[in-house]
């Protein structure tokens, strides 16, 4: 190989890395909100807004528009179920009730029981603060993800949620890009490495820019969107 050759090799390295920033820069700025933000909750790393997190991502995983989800998890916080013990302590009718009022209806009656049953477990093994349940993991997520598929209602796909969101505040567990961010991510044509993904934004953005990837894998118009306006900046 000559010298030429290793230095177009290289530009060309470069300038394919510099593609895969704009793509990213343009996809955060457009839909780097986090699914814990949209339901309004100002996530920390204390208990409160980890178990509404929780809730959350147990909505979301359903079958059912993410809007709804979100819709539902305000719904039950402003009917006062915003920690485990008062989710536990409400009725069954009252969970219901306030799923129902967030447009969460196709599987309210089954969600409610599990929402109950989540919170006892939530209560009883972790005494209501899931910091407890990522310390018990103690840094290997794969332990981390069988504790939380524990959890009642929770499944495979409410346990990624989860840990896409929860990487905000739980750096043990950075980068979080499972299987549907990086189909977002192959569609748009980046890294499908996760480490090579999240190399291209600062740490504290990879949870915005798993959920913006979720995003392009539900939704392929959003990668043509990106496409046609990076094409148009040139």
């Amino acid at each position: 190989m000559t010298a030429g050759t290793r230095t177009r090799s290289g530009s060309g390295a470069r300038s394919k890395g510099g593609q895969d920033e704009r793509t990213v820069r343009a996809l955060l700025d457009a839909h780097g909100r986090t699914y814990t933000a949209e339901a309004g909750i100002r996530l920390r790393d204390t208990p409160q807004p980890l178990y509404r997190l929780l809730v959350l991502s147990h909505l979301l995983s359903a079958r059912i528009q993410a809007s709804i989800a979100v819709a539902a998890a305000r719904a039950l916080h402003d009917a006062g179920m915003r920690d485990a013990r008062r989710m536990e302590s409400a009725t069954w009718q009252q969970r219901v009730d306030a799923l129902g009022e967030g447009g969460y209806r196709r599987y309210d009656e089954r969600t409610a029981t599990q929402l109950g049953d989540a919170a006892r477990l939530v209560l009883d093994k972790y005494g209501g603060d899931l910091r407890r349940m990522r310390d018990a993991a103690d840094g290997d997520t794969e332990a981390l993800r069988s504790l939380l598929r524990e959890v009642p209602g929770l499944g495979p796909a409410g346990t990624d949620i989860f840990l896409r969101e929860a990487q905000a505040v739980w750096p043990q567990v950075v980068p979080y890009l499972d299987g549907k961010a990086l189909q977002g991510a192959e569609r748009l044509g980046l890294p499908t490495d996760p480490a090579k993904l999240a190399g291209l934004v600062d740490e504290g953005e990879v949870a915005s820019l798993a959920a913006a990837l979720v995003r392009v894998a539900l939704d392929r118009h959003i990668a043509e969107e990106l496409r046609d306006e990076l094409r148009d900046e040139g």
